[in-house]
């Protein structure tokens, strides 16, 4: 089986945490916390440190964890580890899912009360005894109860970058079968949504029976489903449900079209066959007595055409208006992964990050991109390693340096200065106005007080927002998707704000977050506000969520006339001192041309 560092890591995790409730030694913990963490920066493929024995030159990963590891991935399952699991109930893992339960408090829950699974948890909740235990007490058991609400309302789906590595690797692996047509993925994934139940995966073939074995015994399933000549499902990795569909060459487009959907778009799309005498389904037109013969359908863009539709990018597939712009011709050219030059929000080893500055630049240099910007935290994020003003300017000048260098200035990179600076209870700012006006950029986040009621935390947003040496907004609505519910803020008037002051509002690419939501956008764009797709990376593997983060801007109608990290160096100098270099008007609101 072909291991991911991810996976690898998430197994390292879970022996960590295993360890902690069996109260091993706190080292022996760490150790395997560390090796996970390790792994997240790894800038190659494991299996081929592994093959090369080079995994134990890597920091923070020893010879014993290296074995564990180099056994993992070449034969795809670690003895330790299955030991470790047998000796504990198998729904412990889950408790480890809710927002607010760490090891500790798992320990003790399972030692005195015998938890062993969230539905255990939620009786000895219900019962009031979680409250009793020392360290608990009615406000935490209450926090426990909204957990397994928000866990179970969010059970069977999946972040995108979960979905992703397991459907790369799937569909390279089907693609290379010399059985396989044409292929692609299906469903929400394919339309780019937030989180997805289940991987589509559709595949043209004349033997179908050949691609659907070769599927079910793919390395990566661990459960068969149903399995049937054209149709099959099983259970990847980490949970994930994948169904398979094989159809014939000329039904390849209709289903690539129906299993894509959304339902939704396919009910308007067999709305306009029906006007035209045809019966559209998931293999075919079916045409109705005296009516016209449609034309032949090769691909998807001729089945839309055939409907007098401009071609639909799935992305779009949401029954949005879609349609009507399909028909009328005004579908946006939408931003592509070419179009991006920089990005702005990334973190170092200053803070929270696991990569050093120069690590950060020459990640951003090796995936194509001529500028990165570092937006370290703030000092009020103490949890993260929040820079106080001393480290800042080191920093800065650290910065300065680089781009002075020789190997900079012949690459023609360049990094920019930043902050993710706090935006603090009452809207006031982390850092003072001198400090931040030695910036090239600052990122304006919300790291705490999630509790406030909607006007309060609107309110403290947008007094912000205000502020002239304010650039962009960070993860507007604080949401971690399927664990932590965005907190209440009146989205319209922050985007009413932003379009005033010339502030942009950042799409965050982290797949834990996709913040602002896609939905917005389009009203972001009619008041004018500009995007910046930032990946708020705290790795070199990190910067690759932008791609995630470009799936958002196209959901969201974007072109990269939207998008600011479209333009090049040379031009972005401006747009980032734009709003600062106004006058301030009347009650401190600022005009914009951006």
């Amino acid at each position: 089986m072909s291991e991911t560092p991810a996976h690898v890591g998430e197994i390292l995790e879970h022996i960590a945490q295993l360890l902690e409730l069996k109260g091993e030694n706190p080292f022996k913990i760490r150790a395997y916390t560390n090796a996970a963490r390790a792994l997240e920066s790894l800038s190659e493929p494991i299996e081929t440190l592994v093959a090369e024995g080079r995994l134990g030159e890597i920091e923070g990963i020893g010879k014993a964890i290296t074995e564990k590891v180099t056994e993992l991935v070449t034969t795809g399952r670690l003895e330790y580890y299955e030991e470790l699991k047998d000796s504990f109930p198998e729904g412990i893992f889950e408790l480890f899912e809710l927002q607010g339960l760490g090891a500790k408090k798992i320990k003790a829950l399972h030692d005195q009360l015998g938890v062993s699974s969230v539905d255990d948890l939620e009786r000895i909740c219900k019962e009031g005894k979680a409250a009793e235990l020392t360290g608990f007490g009615e406000k935490t058991q209450t926090k426990l109860l909204k957990a397994i609400e928000d866990h179970r309302k969010h059970a069977g789906r999946f972040r995108i970058n979960v979905v992703a590595l397991l459907a790369e690797q799937l569909l390279s692996d089907l693609r290379a079968h010399e059985a396989v047509g044409q292929i692609s993925e299906g469903g929400s994934f394919r339309r780019r949504k937030e989180t997805i139940g289940d991987l589509d995966i559709l595949v043209s073939s004349n033997r179908p029976e050949e691609v659907s074995g070769f599927f079910i015994h793919h390395p990566l399933v661990e459960e068969v489903i149903v399995h049937g000549p054209t149709k099959s499902s099983v259970r990847l990795q980490d949970g994930v449900q994948c169904d398979l569909r094989v159809v014939k060459p000329e039904e390849f487009p209709f289903a690539l079209v129906y299993f894509t959907g959304s339902k939704e778009h396919n009910i308007r799309l067999r709305s306009r066959a029906l006007d035209r005498g045809w019966s559209l389904n998931e293999y075919r037109f079916t045409v109705a007595e005296g009516a016209d013969q449609p034309p032949v359908i090769r691909d998807e863009k001729e089945l839309y055409k055939s409907l007098g539709l401009d071609f639909i990018p799935p992305e779009l597939r949401e029954d949005k208006g879609e349609i009507a712009a399909a028909e009328a011709g005004t579908l946006p050219d939408l931003i592509e992964w070419s179009n991006l030059r920089g990005t702005f929000h990334c973190h170092t080893t200053a803070s929270d990050g696991k990569n050093s500055l120069i690590e950060m630049a020459r990640a951003a240099i090796n995936l194509g991109l001529e500028y990165l910007g570092i937006a370290d935290h703030s000092k009020s994020s103490f949890q993260a390693h929040g820079l106080d003003t001393v480290r800042l300017a080191e920093q800065v000048a650290e910065i300065r340096e680089l781009n002075a260098s020789k190997e900079f200035q012949e690459s023609g990179f360049r990094l920019f200065a930043g902050t993710e600076c706090d935006i603090l209870k009452e809207g006031d700012l982390d850092f003072s106005d001198e400090v931040l006006a030695t910036l090239d950029y600052v990122v304006a986040s919300v790291h705490s007080g999630f509790t406030a009621d909607e006007k309060t935390m609107t309110e403290r947003i947008i007094r912000a927002i205000r502020h002239p040496q304010i650039t962009m907004m960070g993860h507007l609505t604080g949401r971690l998707l399927l664990s932590r519910d965005a907190y209440p803020v009146n989205i319209p008037a922050v985007i009413e704000a932003a379009a005033e002051t010339g502030t942009i509002i950042e799409i965050n690419a982290s797949p834990w977050r996709l913040d602002m939501d896609w939905r917005w956008w389009p009203l972001a764009k009619e008041k004018g506000v500009k995007c910046v797709i930032n990946p708020d990376a705290h790795t070199v593997f990190g910067l690759q969520d932008l791609h995630y983060g470009i799936g958002i801007a196209r959901k969201g109608w974007l072109t990269k006339a939207d998008v600011v990290n479209c333009l090049p160096l040379g031009k972005i100098e401006a747009v980032l001192a734009a709003k600062r270099s106004k006058q301030v008007q009347q009650k401190g609101i600022l005009n914009s041309e951006n």
